[in-house]
This record gives structure tokens, sequence and C-alpha cells, in this order.
């Protein structure tokens, strides 16, 4: 944790101690559970348990003939990376050379369809060669610092495969075809995308962060002093661990004297929420539980932040005005909709079924009616509200089975909506005829 309250900051554990050491190691270190058990004399239990973690949060990876080694860990912002390692094992395919190098990132591809003079113009250090079995241009694509993909199963000579482990790039084969691999390369780094544009806690929890916090044998005297020094009501109560216990709250301290220690008077076993956690379950989660101050998690339940309401929904405004980066089926479902109004001004979305959207007895499907009747019911939401809505509850009704290429109307009606619940009716038309009708109920994210 960056820094916690003047009350009390704990000492490591030997679990963190492991991760702390392993973290410190070189790139390319290798590791195993004897001789880390041995370095910082613990059990080779949690030896064990502390490389496993180290594995989830990408510090270390297990690599074929070598064993487990230190590498270095994706940020973020570099999910649409690929790793060399990563595409062999995307494509099934062999590394005939450059087996150091497969850990390194690649940030395009090139299919060498032309001229060897013509190809060499578009490779740069960082690509990878898609290609089938010409020598010649698998030795030039490694001096240009490319890796290579070999399709079609095909080999390459042995001063290539000798080149490749000198320069510590792969040289890799494998059966499929050049379409093929283009195909599920590009797949991969589309899916990456998507995950990419979704907002993890962690990408809004600032870094260094200050962080105050409480434990169970202080006093009402300590709270006001981290109130006069914060000017916050709310504080996490954490063990001698850095466990989250409870939470204080000025409205808890109602009628308490002031030697009372906190652990009679805090909420225990209060929601918490994990670093990896999307915002928009957090701000499902807070407006659900009616929490201000969310606590954020480690896998040992150990406090590393707090993030609260007006934190979520600032960070879900700055997302909205982002540009997008790869489409959901949701939005590709929803992009051939417009929006139009009736004569009493109320909303109406039109669009045509597409042949993606129909199910094995050549309808559409109903999973595509709802995600339809719920995307309607979020933007009439937005335009009353200009807040978003998280779904609680949906009874839906299919009439009459539509067919590919109808073009169909959606209409939500807000029955009613408070600060914090809408209720809606949504209704899809086809040629004037009810198709499909949905009874909703929301929860509206907005500030307290």
């Amino acid at each position: 944790m960056d820094e916690l309250s003047p009350l009390g900051a704990d000492a490591a554990t030997k679990h963190e101690l492991i991760l702390r050491y392993i973290e410190s190691l070189k790139i390319g270190s290798k590791i195993s559970v004897r001789k880390i058990a041995e370095k910082l004399g613990v059990s080779e239990g949690t030896a064990y348990r502390a490389i496993k973690e180290a594995d989830q949060n990408g510090l270390v990876a297990t690599k074929e003939r070598v064993g487990t080694v230190r590498v270095e860990k994706k940020l973020r912002d570099q999910l649409d990376k690929l790793t060399f390692a990563e595409v062999v094992n995307m494509v099934d395919g062999e590394v005939l050379g450059g087996r150091s190098g497969l850990s390194k990132s690649l940030h395009k591809f090139v299919i060498g369809a032309m001229e060897q003079d013509a190809m060499l113009r578009y490779i740069d250090p960082g690509s990878l060669l898609i290609i089938g079995n010409r020598n010649e241009a698998h030795s030039s694509a490694l001096e240009q610092g490319a890796g290579v993909l070999i399709t079609g199963g095909f080999g390459t000579s042995e001063e290539v495969r000798k080149q490749a482990d000198e320069l510590e790039l792969p040289i890799i084969s494998s059966s499929y075809d050049t379409f093929t691999v283009a195909s599920m390369i590009n797949r991969a780094i589309y899916d990456r995308l998507i995950k990419k544009k979704i907002l993890l806690i962690e990408d809004i929890l600032p870094k260094p962060m200050k962080l105050y916090v409480l434990k169970g044998n202080h006093t009402m005297e300590d709270w006001k002093r981290l109130n006069v020094e914060t000017g916050l009501s709310r504080f996490p109560v954490v063990d001698e661990w850095n466990r989250v216990i409870g939470m204080l709250t000025s409205r808890d301290l109602i009628g308490a004297s002031p030697g009372q220690t906190i652990d009679k008077l805090m909420t225990r076993n209060p929601v918490t929420a994990l670093v990896s956690t999307s915002v928009a379950s957090a701000a499902h989660l807070m407006v659900w539980e009616g929490i201000e101050l969310l606590p954020i998690v480690d896998g040992a339940r150990k406090i590393v932040g707090c993030i609260s309401r007006q934190d979520v929904l600032k960070a879900m405004q700055h997302v909205q005005r982002q540009p997008q980066h790869g489409e959901t089926f949701e939005d590709l479902i929803w992009s051939g909709f417009a929006e139009e109004r009736d004569g009493a001004g109320q909303p109406v979305y039109r669009g045509s079924i597409t042949p993606q959207m129909i199910n094995r007895l050549g309808t559409v499907s109903e999973g595509v009616l709802a995600i339809l009747m719920t995307q309607s019911a979020y933007h009439a939401m937005q335009v009353v509200k200009k807040s978003d809505i998280v779904l609680d509850n949906m009874a839906s009704y299919f009439v009459k089975p539509v067919q590919i290429d109808s073009v169909i109307e959606v209409r939500p009606r807000i029955i009613e909506v408070s600060r914090k619940f809408g209720k809606l009716d949504v209704e899809m038309y086809h040629n004037g005829s009810l198709v499909a009708k949905a009874m909703m109920t929301a929860q509206v994210i907005e500030p307290a």
C-alpha cells in the first residue's frame, strides 16, 4: 500500500515479502519453490502460494523446457499487444529458433505476399512477418528485427535457425494457411481492444494514494483527529494485517462514549471490491447497497485503496467521451438502429433485422430482441435523467416471430422515475403489429 494513516502501519507478511522479492528479480530470472523457500526462510507451501499469485499478477510465467521465469508485467495500456509466445499458442505453432525471444511483444504483423525488396519497406523491429517457405525472406526479416511465422507447415534452413537464436527473435512454423493465421491474430487483437476499453478500478485508483484507516482498538478521539485532518467522515477499519474488518461513519458514533473502542461501533463485514473489478460493477454495487465509500482490497483482503461514488461516476462519464476501440455484440446489434420521434415527441428506434441476428430456425433470436429492448431503455432513460442505469429485472414477452430483413420499431416508455429507480415499458412493432414487449425496473446511477 502506498501510504497508511499515522494511526498505524504493519510489517509485511511473508507472502508480501516473497512477492516483493520476485518483483525485484531481473527479467528472465528462473524461479523455483525450493530456491525461494531457502532464500527467504519460508515454508515451501508459502512460497508456492506466492508464486501462484505472482503468476496471476503477470510477474512470472511458466515456459516449456525452461520452467518458471520472471517476465515483464503487461500493463493495461499494452493489452492490445501480443507476445510471440501467445502467437505460438494461438496458431498451434512450433518454435524453430529464437526461443529466448518469445516473451517479446509485437506491434504489427506483415503478410509477405510481395517481392522481397518491396516487403522490407514494411518490416521494422517488433513486427511479425507471416510468409511461406522463402528462406532468404526469413533471414532478411530477422536482420530487420522482426520475428517470422512460416505458414503451411514449412520449415527453414539451419542457417536461419542459428541466426534466430543469435538475434533472440522467434521463427515459428504453423500448419495453418496464411489467411487463417492472419484472421486468428486479428481476432485476438480485436478482443484485447474490447478488454482494454473496459475500465477497471485499478485504472482509477490514484498512484500513489493517501489512504487513511482506523484500527479496532482506536476510539472516537482517533476518529475526530482523522476527521479534522482529512475532512472525511467515513474510514475503513483494519486489523493488524491491514485486512478490512469494518467501516466507521459519523452515524455509527451517535451516542457513543469518548473512550469506547471502534470495534464495538463499526459496521462489520463491509462490502469490498478487488482492483480487477470493473467500474460499472462497482457503481452497481454502490447504488444497490447505498455505499458512499468502497474499500478496495487485494486477494488476501488487505486494503489497497478506497473509491467514492463520485470517483466512479466521473470515471464512467470520462469513458463515455472516449472513442470506442473494438465493438461488442451489443454495439454491433444496436449500430443499425436510428432514433426518431413520434407525433407525441416520444423516442422511437427503427432498424432492420440482419442475417447475423437470426436463430437456427431462420427468425430473429430472442436474445437479440432482448438486447434491442434493453438498449432502447438505456437510451430513453439517458434522455430524461442524463445518467446511466443498471437493469435489475426484466419480464419479456415474445408475441410473434420476426423474419430476416424486417424493419422494426422499438418504443420505450418511462412509467416512473425517481432519483434512484426507474420503471420502463418497451414495445417492439413490425408493420404496426406488436412482436415483443418487456417490463423493466432499473437503478439510476447518479451522485448522492
